[in-house]
């Protein structure tokens, strides 16, 4: 990677690339998460409060789930 004059490079430590490791994937994971599931639960019929109950649960759960895949992937690269 060239480098450019008149700019500092900053080394990341191992703990900020798992971090983002993690956000990266956690963003993902809820995207996913919405995407399927909200597809799933309109077939199945939920509607309002359960929709939203159900999509968020959902969310959280794929996000943090491929968040911790996506740090661990990025820890054994450091």
């Amino acid at each position: 990677m060239p480098v450019i004059p008149g700019t500092q490079q900053q080394k990341i430590s191992c703990w900020d690339r798992i971090t983002m490791g993690f956000t990266m994937g956690f963003c993902v994971g809820m995207t996913s998460g919405a995407i399927l599931t909200g597809f799933a639960a309109f077939r199945y019929g939920l509607r309002g409060r359960e929709l939203i109950g159900h999509l968020g649960k959902s969310m959280v759960q794929g996000g943090g789930t491929f968040g911790v895949f996506m740090a661990i992937g990025m820890g054994i690269r450091c």
